[in-house]
């Protein structure tokens, strides 16, 4: 038999007994309450119901035929174990309601059933599901404003919780981004989010170029493609990265490579949709999304002449900034954290952490490299230390500040420009052991350009070292 009635206080209440007047009993206690009432006379019964009725709370009976309330306290765990189940017992039973709380049972009350005693049993259950549903209601809203990790991107600052609120707030848009920062500073994983987030985008191509590792002519042929015959070389058609990427996203890292002739093509697609493969007459129409990064100041670079102000905001519909990795040192253990479990587990390492002093040296050290250089130091550290826990031993020399007393010889006279030369040198060098002398990518890690580069391994007598990272690697 089945019965409902309906009440005003809100909760639902499922009452299960083999005994017809308990049943009616507890049932007009309940609806007078103003609570919600089922009832089903056997355990089965109740489980057939729930099949099509949700309930907030309910009452059932140990001793009963079929079904006791112990199993049907079991089968109740596994297809809803969120559900609050109080038991009824008698005095010689109460043994068996002491079990079934080791099963996972709310309480359990003993008969005679008191009105008084039952009513403030269910308060206490509604007023703590209550808590439990604000507590997840406040964590949800909590979650929706303050994040730790944001797709691939991870970062609990203010500056990033900023960067992951512009994300959110593009994501309809298929509006051009130019993303600034520093190498190394995590721009590539942005304009991935950016992609991923975009409902109408998963799915379709996210088509990456290196703009600084390629000549103009190469860059140009990558981008756009070529026909056969194009240039020497051109053995066959090409199809180029604008056309793989059509109905997508493609992100252009270092835009501040394009040549002047390179950008105005650029131009066109971005504002007409359309270009030719090189060698070629054919026209070719596109629709693409435009995210570029750069390192560079690129106001700068027009100032120079280097870079076309109207690409420039075409460009930067949308501008993202992300900061360097000193500027967000609250960052820092977390990063540390997913490193470690990311390196430790491709080495086959089991790495517990960083120890207290560990933690400090990476919290005072400015990072130039970014969070690329925080990886490699990572990795290397999970390589080399000979215990669980990763120490200041475990880091290379340049993370580690030099004493004033190093830094200063003779009689205390030294000059401030002289002082700093060492410090200076051995971060090049670091860089440069981080990039397995590659001086491109040792200069992409320090933020500076390749000229610079050369110039200061030359002030440091570093020529020499850079040729003995080649040989080795």
């Amino acid at each position: 038999m089945l019965k409902n009635e309906s009440g005003t206080n809100g909760a639902h209440i499922l009452l299960v007994d083999d005994e017809p007047l308990v049943l009616r009993s507890l049932s007009e206690v309940l609806t007078l309450a103003g609570y919600t009432v089922n009832t089903a006379t056997g355990g089965k019964e109740a489980l057939e119901l729930l099949k099509n009725y949700t309930t907030d709370i309910i009452i059932s009976d140990i001793r009963m035929p079929e079904m006791d309330g112990i199993q049907f306290l079991k089968n109740i765990k596994i297809s809803s174990p969120d559900t609050p189940v109080i038991l009824i017992t008698g005095y010689s039973s109460i043994e068996s309601a002491v079990e079934a709380m080791r099963h996972g049972a709310y309480d359990y009350i003993t008969k005679p059933i008191q009105d008084s005693e039952i009513k403030i049993l269910i308060e206490r259950v509604i007023n703590e599901r209550k808590l439990i549903d604000e507590n997840k209601r406040l964590k949800e809203k909590l979650s929706e404003t303050y994040k730790e990790r944001f797709h691939d991107i991870v970062g609990k600052s203010a500056k990033m919780q900023k960067i992951y609120t512009l994300i959110e707030a593009i994501t309809t848009t298929r509006s051009t981004v130019l993303i600034h920062g520093e190498s190394g500073t995590g721009k590539r994983l942005i304009a991935h989010a950016i992609h991923k987030y975009n409902e109408d985008e998963r799915g379709k191509p996210f088509v990456e170029v290196s703009c600084g590792a390629l000549t103009e002519t190469l860059l140009e042929s990558e981008l756009f493609g070529h026909v056969k015959g194009a240039y020497t070389g051109a053995i066959k058609d090409r199809v180029g990265r604008f056309e793989l990427a059509d109905g997508g996203t493609i992100f252009l890292d270092e835009i501040d490579a394009f040549s002047p002739a390179l950008q105005v093509k650029l131009l066109r697609v971005l504002q007409e949709g359309e270009f030719e493969r090189v060698g070629d007459t054919k026209t070719i129409k596109i629709d693409v999304r435009v995210i570029a990064a750069t390192n560079q100041d690129l106001t700068q670079l027009i100032e120079s002449g280097k870079f076309r102000k109207d690409l420039f905001y075409r460009l930067n519909i949308i501008s993202i900034e992300v900061p360097p990795l000193r500027d967000r040192k609250e960052d820092i253990p977390l990063l540390a954290e997913e490193f470690i479990k990311k390196h430790s587990s491709h080495i086959r390492r089991k790495i517990e952490g960083l120890s207290r002093q560990a933690k400090a040296v990476l919290m005072d050290y400015d990072w130039p490299g970014n969070i690329r250089e925080l990886e490699n130091v990572l990795e290397r550290a999970i390589i080399l230390t000979k215990d669980s826990i990763i120490t200041p031993e475990d880091f290379p020399d340049s993370l580690h500040k030099p004493s004033m007393s190093g830094a200063v010889s003779g009689n205390g006279k030294r000059r401030l420009k002289d002082a700093l030369k060492d410090p200076e040198r051995e971060i090049i060098v670091q860089a440069l052991k981080n990039a397995d002398g590659n001086r491109n990518e040792a200069a992409k890690i320090l933020g500076i350009n390749r000229t610079t580069l050369y110039k200061k391994m030359r002030k440091f007598n570093l020529l020499k070292v850079n040729k003995e990272l080649i040989k080795h690697r």
